[in-house]
Parts: structure tokens; C-alpha cells; sequence
């Protein structure tokens, strides 16, 4: 029997990401939702302090080490064993979540700022997922385009892949980036061949949760309510070979890894 894919729960930490922007802004509320996740059976938690909704703006390495260090130490209070991503683009930040007790870098940028990511992956010993994305986020969505987008994800993939390697770092995952710098049609060709990207050869993470080519396709605007949707694309894609899904509502991926498991006995 294949695997269920390992569920990444997300604790976004800023007051303006696009699903839930300033929910869990406040340390101790992020805390208490990143242990809520675990306990529903979160196996990561992705910690994030800069929104990278489309025409977000960067922030200072030292607001967004402010937001996220005290949740990582805070989550490690109470659990010393789960899987903590820091979700950032940024090297000083990802250096400091590492010593706060996080064990895997997610870089939405792909190594696009340089390989210093690469080397602290390699220094910690730690995951780094590499995420492609056409552009920054506050202008990636305005008319992205592409000759062939499969093939210039993937081959962008491989060669940041190879970049990585260079620097030290060894484990790695792969994203294709729904979203990022992609149209609705773009994205929907990208999951169409997700199975072209498995040649890579590394685990891949997919990020589809409550995104907005969901609800353009359905029309369902409220992107808190693109859960059950979101799964049932899961539920659609378990064939592609996905090692990491990231979600919003843990609960109901754990509801399907369940009833995947009873299926597969």
C-alpha cells in the first residue's frame, strides 16, 4: 500500500495572509492553534510571519523573526517531537527558527535571493522544500505566462534542485507552486501532470489548500470555505505520487487518512 501523504498544518502568523490573516497574529493564540492542529494529527507545522498572498509586501527580517520565534518556542514547551517548518524566504530567520527548534525550511522562493538557505538546510541537517514561483508576491500575478509551463516548472525545479545540492543541502522536496505566479488554467495543466514532476525525483509537497482557482472553479468566495473542496482534490490527486499536503483544516485530511487507511488494509 502507498502512503498516505504527511499533513503540514498551517499557523499563519501575520495580520493579512489571504485565508486567515490575523487570526493567530497574537503569539499565544498561535501557539494554542498550532497545539490544536497536532492534536487533531497534524505530522508539520508551518510556521509563517510574512504573508505570501499575491501583492503582499516584504517585511524586515527582524518583524518577521519577532512573529515567528516565540511560536516555534512556544510549540516546542509543549511538544518536543513534532516536525516545526519555518515558512520564509529569508536566511536570518530561518537560522534563528532552527536554533528555536524548528527541523525544516519551506522557501516559497526557491533559492531566488541566493543559495544561504541551502547552506543552513546543510548545517542543520534539516528538510528544505523548494517552491517554484514566477516573480515576487506582490506583483507574481499580474499576467504570468508561460511557452509550456510543465516543462518550466520542471526544469526550474531541477535546477534549483541542483543548486541546493551544491551548497550541502541533501533532503529535499519539491513544490510546484499552485498559485504562485500562475493563471487558473496554469494552475489546473500543472495538477493535470503532476506525475511528470515525480521524475524529479525528490518528495513533492502540494499546497492547493483553499486557493483561489478553487474557488473561481466553484465559485466560492469565501476561501474558508474551500475546505471540503480542497479535499476532495486530494482525494482526486492521491494517484500522484504526493508526499506533503498543506492544509488548512487538519481535521478533515486526518478523515481521509483514515478512511484511506481502512480502504488499503
Amino acid at each position: 500500500m502507498s502512503q498516505f501523504p504527511f499533513i503540514m498544518g498551517i499557523v499563519n502568523v501575520t495580520p493579512d495572509s489571504f485565508s486567515d490573516g490575523g487570526l493567530y497574529a497574537d503569539h499565544q493564540t498561535a501557539i494554542a492553534h498550532a497545539n490544536s492542529l497536532i492534536e487533531q494529527g497534524a505530522d508539520i507545522i508551518d510556521i509563517g510571519g510574512e504573508s505570501t498572498r499575491p501583492g503582499a509586501e516584504i517585511i524586515s527580517i527582524e518583524e518577521e523573526i519577532h512573529r515567528t520565534i516565540p511560536v516555534i518556542e512556544g510549540i516546542r514547551k509543549f511538544n518536543s517531537d513534532i516536525t516545526i517548518s519555518i515558512d520564509t524566504t529569508k536566511s536570518e530567520v530561518a537560522e534563528a527558527a532552527m536554533n528555536a527548534g524548528a527541523c525544516m525550511i519551506n522557501d516559497i522562493s526557491g533559492l531566488d535571493s541566493g543559495p544561504e538557505l541551502a547552506r543552513i538546510a546543510a548545517h542543520f541537517d534539516v528538510p528544505l522544500i523548494l517552491m517554484h514561483r514566477k516573480g515576487v508576491s506582490a506583483t507574481m500575478q499580474q499576467n504570468p505566462q508561460y511557452a509550456n509551463i510543465v516543462e518550466e516548472v520542471k526544469l526550474h525545479l531541477m535546477e534549483r534542485c541542483a543548486l541546493a545540492k551544491e551548497y550541502g543541502a541533501h533532503k529535499l522536496i519539491i513544490d510546484i507552486g499552485i498559485g504562485f505566479g500562475k493563471t487558473m488554467d496554469h494552475n489546473w495543466e500543472l495538477l493535470r501532470s503532476l506525475h511528470e514532476f515525480y521524475d524529479i525525483g525528490y518528495p513533492m509537497l502540494l499546497g492547493i489548500s483553499r486557493k483561489s482557482f478553487i474557488g473561481s472553479t466553484l465559485d466560492i468566495t469565501n476561501p474558508a470555505d474551500r475546505d471540503v473542496p480542497t479535499h476532495l482534490l486530494h482525494a482526486l490527486l492521491m494517484n500522484k505520487h504526493c508526499s506533503i499536503i498543506r492544509v488548512h483544516d487538519v481535521s478533515m485530511a486526518v478523515m481521509a487518512k483514515k478512511l484511506y487507511a481502512r480502504l488499503h488494509e
